[in-house]
């Protein structure tokens, strides 16, 4: 028997050499040989260790990394390829490294573990198991299972996913649609890439539940124009999918239909926004459109639209073959489930834990994240994408949840996790806030078009000196009118970073 050699194929590991390792790994064994199979898994969700090389072993699988090109003749003199670890980049059994130890794996309970494109990997993991059971229940029992899950949409608004579903279901009979926002545009946010490049069927599942339940028959992905490899790996996924009879116009041989297409996004920010991104998908400039009406009600072409993010349409599978409750099992007050949560920044073990909510920010960064890449000190941490408040070192001991964070301020947004040590200058961040939404915002309504310019000119005269105590009185209103009237959150929350550094780092800022 062969013995079976992982190699990561997402897009971190590609780009630290994972191509050319798995060909030297080749090399070696055939130099030697050995008689091995390599395998393209998805990654585990470790980014500084990658490329993490696993093994085969009767003791289960053990991990090296990161493996480097110039590392591998070394690995397999050490015993790589018998699963020995007796090398420094030795990893033990990859079960065992406790950042993968201390998670609450739900949705990414798979990621690593599987090869992407294959159908059998993912049955074997329960994959489609969900789909099965919904195929034999009603529309309405397929919703009531998401209700009672407490699944609140992921993308950062955090609305309940169940509700959004019943809004559609009880829409007249006729084309309906879901669609999937893959448009992942926060800063430090990257699990709807490793969803798609790491378990694509998972998404198409999850969509597939998702028209079941509302009467919809067509579903589209909206998906990051610069996310290259996602998009081949669910291409490729899609049309294996069509070929099983997991997609098409007889689901499993129920005489269901449901079709599923990827459209790639026009690289704007704003697109990220429903019914901006609804106009996009339209083939129109990517503008943020008035509510009421909702897209449940009036939403792509006019008709009644499901718009979830990829993390709330993953989360689908699990609760319909495990049941809402036991999703709901995890979790703390009205934030149920668990959270993807992505590392990022001036850190040393930057990567993917998904825990159930609750956990604190400081153990999340320290436990999990081990603190700054740099070793100097922890000074800001910004949570919810780049229009999330800079957060001190008073509010790290918040747990992470939807009602705890609103309480002082904060977003928990998409889960991204964005930290920086205390060389960073704070009235710069807080520019950047300004400047952002001057260069990605759509332009439909004057306190976000015009606010954040003129934002950016008082955050530049205060710094510079310049009649301090007027400007700070200047900017202090205009961030309350783009809060207040703003079409949209693009408006309204590019004021959270801004007013977090005038409250919690005036000195940076030169007030």
């Amino acid at each position: 028997m062969p013995t079976t050699v992982y190699v990561p194929c997402d897009t971190t590991a590609l780009a630290m050499g994972a191509d050319q390792v798995a060909t030297l790994m080749a090399r070696e064994a055939a130099d030697r040989n050995l008689d091995i199979n390599i395998v393209r898994n998805g990654s585990r969700g470790l980014a500084w260790l990658e490329p993490m090389v696993e093994v085969d072993t009767p003791d289960g699988r053990v991990a090296y990394g990161p493996v480097e090109p110039d590392t591998v003749a070394g690995l397999a003199d050490a015993g790589l390829f018998e699963g020995l670890s007796s090398h420094p980049l030795a990893l033990g059994r990859t079960d065992d490294i406790p950042y993968l130890k201390k998670q609450q794996r739900l949705t990414f309970s798979r990621i690593g573990i599987t090869a992407p494109l294959s159908l059998d990997d993912y049955r074997a993991h329960q994959g489609f198991s969900g789909l099965a059971k919904a195929l034999k229940r009603s529309p309405q029992a397929i919703v009531d299972e998401v209700k009672s899950s407490g699944l609140r949409g992921r993308g950062g608004a955090a609305f309940p996913t169940g509700i959004k579903w019943q809004t559609v279901h009880d829409e007249p009979a006729g084309q309906k649609y879901v669609v999937c926002n893959a448009d992942e545009g926060d800063s430090g946010t990257f699990a709807d890439r490793l969803v798609m490049e790491c378990d694509p069927f998972m998404l198409i599942e999850g969509m597939t539940i998702a028209g079941l339940a509302v009467g919809a028959t067509q579903g589209y992905v909206y998906l990051r124009s610069e996310y290259p490899v996602a998009h081949r790996i669910f291409k490729a996924a899609l049309e294996r999918a069509y070929d099983a009879g997991y997609l098409g116009d007889n689901i499993l041989g129920s005489g269901q239909r449901f079709d599923l297409e990827v459209r790639l996004a026009a690289g704007a920010y704003i697109c990220g926004e429903e019914t901006a991104l609804l106009d996009s998908l339209e083939g129109k400039r990517g503008m943020v459109r008035a509510k009421p009406p909702l897209p449940a009600i009036k939403g792509l072409f006019g008709q009644p639209t499901v718009v979830n993010n990829v993390l709330s349409l993953a989360a689908i599978p699990f609760i319909l073959d495990q049941g809402g409750k036991a999703y709901a099992n995890y979790g703390v007050g009205r934030s149920r489930g668990t959270l993807a949560l992505q590392l990022a920044g001036n850190i040393k073990r930057g990567g993917l834990v998904e825990l159930a909510f609750g956990i604190t920010l400081r153990a999340l960064m320290e436990d999990f994240g081990g603190g700054t890449h740099s070793g100097r000190p922890l000074k800001a941490v910004q949570v919810g994408g780049p229009l999330g408040a800079y957060l001190p070192e008073s509010q790290w001991d918040s747990p992470m949840d939807y009602e705890a964070f609103a309480a002082f301020g904060g977003v928990v947004g998409h889960g991204g996790v964005v930290m920086f040590d205390d060389t960073v200058d704070m009235g710069e961040q807080a520019r950047f806030a300004m400047e952002f939404c001057t260069v990605e915002s759509c332009g439909k309504c004057t306190p976000c078009r015009i606010g954040a310019v003129r934002g950016v000119e008082v955050i530049d005269r205060i710094r510079a000196g310049d009649n301090r105590e007027a400007n700070l009185e200047l900017l202090t209103e205009l961030c309350e009118t783009m809060v207040d009237g703003s079409l949209c959150a693009m408006g309204g929350m590019t004021p959270f970073p801004v007013q977090s550094v005038m409250k919690h780092f005036p000195d940076d800022l030169g007030a």
